[in-house]
């Protein structure tokens, strides 16, 4: 399941999508009140689905949406002043059936996006990020992304990299 980030400028809407997303099943990874705020937990995440009311998220979308789907609940004039074809946009106010059918189709676009891999793969994976935690004291998504930069830049598939880390025969990153 994706991270889900709610970013909204009003404390009681980001409250109420929390609250709806957690009805249906959807946990929260964290409420941001700010587009600074929200630009941190991104950049936190590897990847995942940011909901936003009251925050313009045409910067944003550009520069996150490789890893995020993004999704704009606002006034028709707050929705027309979005031009980035990233960002997914419904009418507020909406009733809370069609926010989930947003999200679900999200979590679905998110899920095409995301590598597949055999359970031996992912196991050598979270070995190798457990393995980078450990020597440097870092949370998990920071173990993925010096993994997913080092494999990128010498053009290696992570798999490749995280049994590399293991043997011991490569660099960190």
């Amino acid at each position: 399941m994706p991270r889900i980030v709610i970013a909204g400028t009003s404390e009681v809407s980001r409250a109420q999508l929390s609250r709806l997303l957690a009805s249906s099943g959807y946990a929260v990874f964290r409420l941001c009140a700010s587009e600074g705020e929200l630009r941190r937990t991104l950049n936190e995440c590897e990847d995942g689905i940011a909901l936003m009311a009251g925050i313009q998220p045409d910067d944003i979308a550009a520069d996150f949406g490789e890893r995020f789907q993004f999704l704009l609940i606002g006034r028709p004039e707050a929705l027309s002043a979005c031009e980035s074809p990233r960002v997914f946009k419904l009418a507020y106010p909406c009733p809370g059936s069609t926010v989930i059918g947003a999200v679900e189709m999200l979590s679905q676009l998110h899920a095409m996006r995301l590598p597949h891999r055999s359970g031996g793969d992912k196991a050598l994976v979270e070995d190798a990020k457990r393995l980078l935690m450990d020597r440097y004291q870092i949370d998990e998504p920071e173990a993925h992304r010096r993994m997913q930069r080092y494999a990128m830049a010498h053009n290696v598939k992570m798999t490749d990299y995280a049994a590399q880390l293991l043997q011991g025969g490569s660099n960190d990153g």
